[in-house]
This record gives C-alpha cells, sequence and structure tokens, in this order.
C-alpha cells in the first residue's frame, strides 16, 4: 500500500510499570519505549485510552501500544479510575472523569525526559475513542488523535445499540430506575454490562479477562450525556484519524461518519471489512496498514 511496508512488533524490554496521580487518585499505567531510544533522544507519544470499564491489558489498548512502541513511538496505556489497576470506585465510569485521567496522563507523560512534551497523541478504542476525540477538542496540548470505532453522539449511539421502540423503551426505562432508586435510596444501581452496550456472544471473546462485568447506571447516563460531536471540529488543524469497521456489530459505523462530517481538516475516515468494532482481531493486517501509513504521512516518529 503506497510503497510502505509494514513493520511487525519485535520483542519488547522496555515496558515499565509506572503509576501517576489524577484528581488525587494513583492510576496504573505501562510506559512502553522503543528498544531504539537513544540517551537524550525526545521521543514522539501517544496516550492509549482502553474501551468501556476495559483495561490496559488484554485489549485493544495493548494491542495498540504494542504496535506503535514496534513503529519508533513511546506509549502509555494505562487504567482509567475504577478500572483494572488504578484507584477509584470499582466500575464508577464518568465520561469526563474519563477525559480528566487522559489530561493528567498527558501532564505526567510531557514531563518524561524521553518524551517530546509537544509530540503526545492521543488513541483509543470505542469508548476510549470517544474520550480521546473529547480530549483533543478541549485540549489543544494534543498532537493528533486517532479514534478506533468511536463515537461522538451517546444518545443516537444508544438508539443504534438498542433498536426498535420496544428495546429503546427497556433501555430508557433502566435508566429512569436508575435515577429513581439513587433518589429514593442514596444508592446506585448496578446492572449488566451487556444491558448499557449489548456485544454479540462471538464478539465478547476480544475483551479483557480484567473488563468489569456490571456497571451502575450513572454511567450508562454519563454515556448518554457525552457529545464528542460537539467539540470535535475544535482538533484542527490538528490531525484526526478516524477509523472505523464498516459492519460494526457493536458501535454503529454511522458514529464515525457523523464525527467526520463536524471536523475539521486535515481528517481521515477509513472503513475496514472483515472484522466487527476489533480492527486489530485476527492478524488485523488491513487496520496495522493504515493506521502505519496515516501516522507516515501525519505523525511520524522521525520528523523530516
Amino acid at each position: 500500500m503506497d510503497g510502505f511496508s509494514v513493520i511487525e512488533p519485535c520483542e519488547r524490554t522496555m515496558q515499565t510499570s509506572v503509576t501517576f496521580p489524577s484528581d488525587g487518585l494513583s492510576l496504573s499505567g505501562v510506559l512502553h519505549i522503543p528498544d531504539s531510544h537513544k540517551s537524550g533522544q525526545r521521543l514522539p507519544a501517544f496516550l492509549v485510552l482502553h474501551g468501556f470499564i476495559g483495561s490496559k491489558d488484554e485489549s485493544h489498548a495493548e494491542l495498540q501500544a504494542n504496535l506503535l512502541e514496534s513503529w519508533g513511538y513511546a506509549a502509555l496505556r494505562f487504567d482509567m479510575r475504577g478500572c483494572g489497576d488504578s484507584e477509584g470506585e470499582r466500575g464508577m465510569v464518568r465520561c469526563l472523569d474519563q477525559v480528566a485521567d487522559t489530561r493528567n496522563a498527558l501532564t505526567w507523560l510531557a514531563q518524561r525526559p524521553e518524551i517530546d512534551p509537544k509530540r503526545i497523541a492521543v488513541i483509543g478504542h470505542s469508548f476510549g475513542a470517544a474520550v480521546a476525540v473529547y480530549t483533543g477538542g478541549v485540549d489543544e496540548r494534543v498532537a493528533a488523535v486517532i479514534s478506533s470505532c468511536g463515537w461522538g453522539d451517546g444518545e443516537r449511539k444508544f438508539k443504534g445499540q438498542h433498536p426498535g421502540p420496544e428495546n429503546w423503551k427497556k433501555f430508557t426505562d433502566m435508566l429512569a430506575r436508575g435515577r429513581e432508586h439513587k433518589e429514593k435510596t442514596g444508592e446506585t444501581m448496578w446492572v449488566s454490562r451487556w444491558d448499557v452496550v449489548p456485544i454479540p456472544e462471538p464478539l465478547r471473546r476480544n475483551l479483557s479477562s480484567k473488563a468489569q462485568m456490571t456497571v451502575p447506571v450513572e454511567t450508562a447516563q454519563s454515556m448518554f450525556d457525552f457529545r464528542a460531536d460537539d467539540v470535535v471540529g475544535k482538533i484542527a488543524p490538528r490531525p484526526l484519524m478516524l477509523l472505523h469497521t464498516a459492519d460494526d456489530q457493536v458501535t454503529p459505523t454511522e458514529q464515525s461518519l457523523r464525527l467526520f462530517e463536524r471536523a475539521g481538516m486535515p481528517t481521515e475516515m477509513y472503513l475496514i471489512t472483515g472484522e466487527s468494532h476489533f480492527p486489530l482481531a485476527g492478524d488485523g493486517q488491513p487496520a496495522k496498514d493504515l493506521m502505519y501509513g496515516w501516522l507516515k504521512r501525519f505523525f511520524p516518529a522521525t520528523p523530516g
């Protein structure tokens, strides 16, 4: 494709467990530094965001971080508050909290001696992609954004995930019951993650073993209210890549199409076939090729 060859991941020996602060909590991460890094060199870097109540480990986030490291980038994959090995109430995930965690991760990473603070990008998958786009829209320090199977309008996304009047009523009734339960008891109502984001059984194998299976209704309401659509246009003139599977059975493909319509330039949109929602599943070669080519043009590991 376009005369380039993809570098496959090699053996990695420079992955370090780290912690950093975010709003009074300690978040857990893994910092990837390419083997080729030389003393005194300042590397371009990516913050790598995991999906819905997921984990930095055994996930698309880990696959993305390994790829980026093999291509010459530093990468920080980390668990959002309440997820994985990070502090915070288990499963209590709110979209704007994750934006804050991402911005705090950027502040921490920019202070590292191995990192070029002016060349820190954000990449996310699914829920993490929505957070990546929103963060890029509200924080000018973000140098570039890659969104993988993300979304821009929580209410419209949920309508696609719970199609038809009966399913939509069941979902919105759940939100209403959660609000009433909180008002009457002061306690959170927990529901299955599948009641919030349905995923066909065959695709569930792509989730991390550390992913959580229950979620508070407050999390679903936070997603319902979240609109990366409103800020995606503010990413320009920094580059944005929107990657989505063409027949996505989890996050409706139209979500990335609508983001593209609202984005400024330079923004590129790619649809791939052969996988649903998890573009790096299998050998992941189409997604790898597209990401590598986009990076070479818009955010090269070696400028110039």
